[in-house]
């Protein structure tokens, strides 16, 4: 099993990056740090500066928001780390946000989501591949630019900057389609509500991808599933489910409108359906409080581990589902990132 480091820097007013514990985290052997990003300070720029604190750490985002930049901007971004890390340590998860941030907040059309990551993945893969000039004509995406507003000069071209061999691209998703597509394009997946039942939800939909899977991708033994982890350790389990919902109660009710919103829809697929559309009622509604009070301890200790130590190594080998090969811990604590590296190595081996 592989460790990894998830950052929650995104969602907050000031930039804080937890250096030391990311310099634990690589000394332990976790196998990637990852950065996020909504509408404040952005995922690729961290990475850039991590590269300089760390050796061997691979720097990830999960996610860029495919609106927020073309994939040509994107894979330009990645070989520009990817040089300043020393190559092969760059991951770009890709996925898309609601349409209230995608037309609110980035002024572009939302379109449709499948297409956007499917034209982003393959264009990104030709910038990295330099055999041709970039020419690219998907049903979201077009290079060169041929729409609205062009006077019809563009030209093809190849970056000039040769990358590195090694960056690889994941996408995040939940509903069936995006699924697949990860399993036909991607590297990796990063799983919106996987769960204990997760492959039996989600397997057959990347079947579909894996038996058309591109050999621009990785090979499928290769092919990486990292779930999400969040872990503290406390003498006091209800006052750690309780610090976590009011977030969750944003997310579910308030992080897209009321007919796309991902968040609500992973907490229905995960076995809440009824709860998810309360907390979106209520938050949509203006009572926030009764959202938050809406979110089950129950969804919140299923996605975490929570309690003194004892309870978190009891407990650890249930937050293990069919197919993940890798675990996202959300926990900047030296002391917890040292003791899920200790776990993990005893029950399975730290990869």
């Amino acid at each position: 099993m592989k460790l990894a480091l998830g950052l929650e820097v995104y969602n907050k007013p000031q930039l804080d990056l937890p250096v030391a514990a990311i310099q634990a985290a690589e000394e332990c052997g976790y196998h990637s740090v990852w950065t996020a990003e909504a509408y404040g300070s952005d995922a690729l720029s961290p990475l850039a500066y991590l590269a300089a604190f760390t050796d061997r750490i691979k720097l990830g985002t999960a996610v860029i928001q495919v609106a927020a930049r073309t994939p040509a901007s994107t894979a330009m971004t990645a070989m520009t780390i990817d040089a300043l890390a020393g190559g092969g340590r760059t991951i770009i998860g890709l996925g898309v946000s609601g349409p209230q941030i995608v037309e609110g907040w980035y002024g572009q059309p939302w379109g449709s989501p499948h297409h956007w990551l499917r034209d982003y993945v393959a264009i990104m893969r030709k910038v990295f591949e330099r055999e041709q000039p970039l020419e690219y004509a998907g049903k979201q995406l077009q290079v060169p630019f041929t729409g609205t507003g062009s006077i019809g000069e563009g030209k093809p071209l190849k970056s000039i900057l040769h990358p590195t061999e090694g960056i690889q691209i994941w996408l995040a998703s939940g509903a069936p389609l995006n699924t697949a597509l990860a399993a036909e394009v991607a590297d990796g997946w990063l799983p919106m509500g996987y769960g204990q039942h997760g492959w039996e939800m989600h397997g057959p939909n990347l079947e579909k991808g894996f038996s058309k899977r591109s050999s621009e991708a990785v090979p499928r033994s290769e092919f990486q599933i990292f779930t999400n982890l969040t872990v503290e350790i406390t003498e006091n389990v209800q006052e750690a489910i309780d610090r976590r919902k009011p977030m969750t109660a944003m997310y579910v009710g308030g992080m897209g409108s009321e007919e796309n919103n991902f968040h609500r829809d992973s907490m229905a697929r995960r076995g809440f359906p009824d709860q998810a559309k309360v907390i979106q009622q209520r938050w949509l509604a203006g009572d926030k409080q009764g959202a938050v009070e809406a979110v089950p301890d129950e969804y919140i200790d299923m996605g975490g581990l929570f309690g003194p130590v004892e309870r978190i190594r009891e407990r650890y080998p249930h937050t293990i589902h069919e197919g993940s090969t890798g675990q996202i811990i959300r926990s900047t604590d030296i002391e917890t990132i040292e003791l899920l590296a200790e776990i993990v190595e005893e029950h399975s081996g730290l990869e």
